[in-house]
């Protein structure tokens, strides 16, 4: 059975489930560039926290009833093993539908400074969606896909500071 085969069957829908609740990181592009973020899937969709402090920035555009896409990765290899288009839902804050939603994604929520509060604090301060499957785009793409890096204050390379050339030259003496 070829890829563009298996987009429309219930073989592709199970492969979307599958592939997204091992991946512990889906890329998820909206109108902006595609961001890496951590999910949980839980019934039938997967679901993101994020966009408030402390918490991961959400791909920009996505809104309630808007589109997104979202390639999953292998947990192993890190390669690309399938591409989903996804109906993008914002969950109401205390709505049963967020209730279900937030439990599962506090369970995988990782080193939280306020564990105990971390719920409240997603109601008032960050946005929950839920990412339903639409259509599974079958085939690999023709390019790579590269694209240059987000922009980030983060940085690994700074200036020698001033002193060390005279501390290192007196240490190859001593």
């Amino acid at each position: 059975m070829t890829s563009a085969a298996v987009a429309d069957t219930p073989l592709g829908r199970a492969l979307v489930e599958e592939a997204t609740k091992k991946s512990g990181l889906v890329w998820v592009r909206g109108t902006g560039p595609a961001r890496a973020v951590w999910h949980v899937w839980h019934e039938g969709a997967a679901h993101l926290v994020g966009d408030g402090p402390g918490e991961q920035p959400l791909p920009a555009g996505l809104s309630d009833g808007s589109a997104a896409e979202v390639t999953v990765r292998s947990k192993d290899k890190g390669g690309r093993l399938v591409a989903w288009t996804a109906t993008v839902t914002e969950l109401a804050p205390g709505s049963p539908e967020w209730e279900a939603a937030v439990a599962e994604l506090r369970g995988k929520r990782l080193n939280a400074p306020d564990a105990e509060r971390m719920t409240e604090r997603w109601a008032r301060e960050c946005r929950v969606l839920r990412l339903t499957p639409d259509e599974v785009r079958a085939g690999l793409p023709d390019g790579s896909l590269a694209a240059a890096p987000l922009p980030t204050p983060a940085t690994t390379r700074r200036p020698v500071p001033a002193g060390l050339p005279r501390l290192l030259k007196r240490g190859l003496k001593g």
